[in-house]
């Protein structure tokens, strides 16, 4: 199969150059998810492209992906010496299984370090954050990477401060993601910090995305946590019934009952399945419940907390702290396209 061609065939000279640094073993939706969102991104009414959009490796030409598809590449160090882009604006180094080797490669980690010192932002997707950390770009600095591989670069780079939950990290000029569609996240956030909230809205529908998710929410929806955990699916049944009943009074005892078990029994194994306590993940479902009402409906905040079971807008406002670091309001204003 040839190469997929990505670089703009024909780049405009008053548009900020987006480059991504590729290597042997990148994700390929790594790469395409975060590409199509700068490739896309329009200003203003015009539709008129905002970026030049860029794919570089350290050698230059395809670059096999872990997928049959070859990307075709220019050379890293001809963009820095202002061959082919005059000023890049934006670096991402995507991620992959072949970071691990990257990270070894000291004439790509110097580019990268050199690279950095020149444009606005650099930024990595899933553990492309390998190589930022081997550049010394992330040192005394928060950052984030796929939720498998927090702990190593936890313990590889003491430096860095490590966090598992967020999306993404924004911190000074140093930008990193969460794993695989996290990057589209992060490239969302990075295109409505330069063009606004609307352009970013448009392209999150036009990626069929729900919503832009916060940098402080887990990396899985409670949902996806729920199922990976609960892999028999013992307690789905029970689940989709909360889901139904979530504006009811439901109760330890009412959710045994529904599992024909005690509730001593019902909550011990419950835990030990879904890793959460029963009135903990009852309690996820209606924080849940409530940002998608909070994003997609003009209810009131008193209605949306009745509605999801909170009884009153103080308890949904002390949920949504415990959950995501965050208020109603504030949740609302930042992902609410008004």
């Amino acid at each position: 199969m040839p190469p997929f061609h990505a670089n703009s065939p024909n780049p405009a000279p008053d548009k900020p150059n987006v480059v991504f640094v590729v290597y042997p073993g990148i994700v390929l939706l790594d790469l395409v998810g975060p590409l199509h969102v700068f490739s896309r991104a329009c200003e203003g009414d015009t539709g008129d492209l905002a970026y030049n959009t860029h794919v570089a490796s350290i050698a230059g030409g395809p670059v096999p992906t872990n997928t049959i598809v070859q990307i075709d590449t220019v050379p890293l160090a001809g963009l820095r010496d202002g061959v082919k882009v005059a000023k890049i604006d934006t670096l991402v180094v995507v991620g992959g299984d072949g970071a691990r080797v990257a990270e070894t490669d000291t004439r790509l980690v110097r580019e990268i370090g050199e690279l950095s010192k020149s444009v606005r932002r650099t930024c990595s997707i899933c553990c492309g954050a390998f190589v930022l950390a081997q550049a010394r770009l992330l040192d005394g600095r928060r950052a984030v990477t796929h939720w498998e591989d927090c702990s190593q670069l936890a313990d590889r780079f003491p430096n860095v401060q490590v966090e598992e939950d967020p999306i993404f990290i924004k911190d000074g000029s140093i930008w990193t993601s969460a794993g695989i569609t996290a990057g589209i996240d992060m490239a969302l956030a990075l295109v409505r910090e330069d063009l606004g909230a609307a352009p970013a809205f448009h392209l999150a529908r036009s990626l069929v995305t729900p919503m832009i998710r916060s940098a402080g929410q887990s990396q899985f929806s409670s949902d996806l946590a729920r199922q990976t955990r609960d892999a028999e699916g013992e307690f789905a049944p029970l689940h989709d019934w909360l889901r139904g009943n979530l504006a009811h009074s439901i109760s330890v005892s009412d959710m045994a009952e529904r599992c024909s078990m005690s509730s001593r029994s019902f909550s011990r194994r419950y835990a030990a399945s879904v890793g959460l306590t029963p009135a903990n993940s009852l309690e996820k479902m209606r924080v849940d419940a409530a940002r998608n009402l909070l994003i997609e409906t003009t209810l009131s905040f008193k209605i949306i907390a009745k509605a999801c079971g909170f009884r009153d807008q103080e308890k949904m406002r002390r949920a949504f702290h415990r959950h995501l670091r965050t208020s109603p309001s504030s949740y609302q204003s930042m992902f609410r396209e008004d």
